[in-house]
C-alpha cells in the first residue's frame, strides 16, 4: 500500500462514520478516529469528536510525539503527551469539551501541530493563535468534522491571492504596459514604420531578458527548494540534530 493510499485509508476509519454520527461527520464516543503520524504531519490536521471519545494517533512514518500544549487546552482537560515513538501507535480520551492544540515534540520547531475540537470550541487555545505552524478555525473543524492535512481550503495551505499571478501582480502590469505602450505611440498613434520596428525589437529584447532571468531564477529556487526537502527527510528520520537541522536550514535560506 503506497503512503498516498495509507493516508486515505486512515482518514477515512477516522472519519467514515460521516452517516451514523451526523452530516458534519463529528466522531461519537463510541468510535475511534485515527490521527496519521505522517512526515511533518498530523493527518487530518483537525478533528471534531464528543466528549468521551477516544482518539488513536498512528505512526505512519517517521518518528513523533502527539503533545498537548499545556496552556492550549481547557481548563480542566487532560494534558497527553505520547512521548517521541517510531512505531505503532498512542491513544488518548477526550472527557472535558473545549479545544486542544497539540504538537510534535522532534517537528514543534517546523509546525507539525494539529487541533482537536471536542464539543464545542472553549478554552485558552481560543483566545490566541498557536505559536508554531497553522492549524484550521474551530469553527471550521466543527462544520466539517474532521479537515485533511494540506487542504487548500482549511487555512494551514498556502495561499494563492498573494501570489505574482493575481490581480495587483504581474499579469495585471504588463497588460497595462502593453495598452499604454506600443499600441499608444506606434502603430495606434500613426508614428512612422521605423518607429514600430524599433519599438518591436525593443519590447522582444526587455522581453527575452525577463525570460532568461525567470529561468535562471527558478532553477535557482528550484536547487534550493530540493535541498530544502532531502534536508527536512533526513531530520525527520532522526540523522540529523535538532542543532544540525537549525544550522543547515539557515545556510540554505541565507
Amino acid at each position: 500500500m503506497t503512503e498516498s493510499n495509507r493516508r486515505e485509508f486512515l482518514t477515512l476509519l477516522g472519519t467514515g462514520a460521516v452517516a451514523s454520527g451526523g452530516l458534519t461527520g463529528t466522531a461519537t464516543a463510541q468510535q475511534t478516529p485515527v490521527v496519521e503520524m505522517g512526515n511533518n504531519y498530523f493527518d487530518p490536521i483537525g478533528l471534531h469528536v464528543e466528549p468521551g471519545t477516544t482518539v488513536r494517533f498512528e505512526i505512519a512514518a517517521g518518528a513523533h510525539s502527539a503533545t498537548a500544549y499545556e496552556d492550549r487546552i481547557p481548563t480542566d482537560g487532560t494534558p497527553f503527551d505520547s512521548g517521541t515513538i517510531s512505531s505503532g501507535s498512542f491513544e488518548h480520551t477526550f472527557e472535558t469539551p473545549g479545544t486542544y492544540d497539540y504538537y510534535c515534540i522532534p517537528h514543534k520547531t517546523i509546525g507539525m501541530v494539529g487541533r482537536v475540537v471536542v464539543g464545542q470550541p472553549g478554552g485558552p487555545a481560543e483566545e490566541r493563535p498557536i505559536p508554531d505552524g497553522d492549524v484550521p478555525s474551530s469553527d471550521t473543524i466543527v462544520e466539517r468534522g474532521a479537515v485533511p492535512y494540506g487542504d487548500s481550503s482549511s487555512g494551514d495551505g498556502p495561499r494563492s491571492d498573494d501570489g505574482m499571478m493575481g490581480s495587483g501582480g504581474m499579469g495585471g502590469g504588463m497588460g497595462r504596459r502593453r495598452d499604454g505602450g506600443m499600441g499608444g505611440t506606434g502603430i495606434g498613434g500613426g508614428g512612422s514604420l521605423l518607429g514600430v520596428f524599433g519599438g518591436l525589437l525593443g519590447f522582444l529584447g526587455i522581453a527575452g531578458g525577463a525570460v532568461y532571468w525567470l529561468t535562471q531564477r527558478g532553477g535557482a529556487e528550484s536547487t534550493t527548494d530540493s535541498a530544502m526537502e532531502v534536508l527536512h527527510e533526513r531530520y525527520a528520520r532522526g540523522e540529523l540534530s535538532d542543532e544540525e537541522f537549525d544550522e543547515r536550514k539557515k545556510q540554505l535560506e541565507d
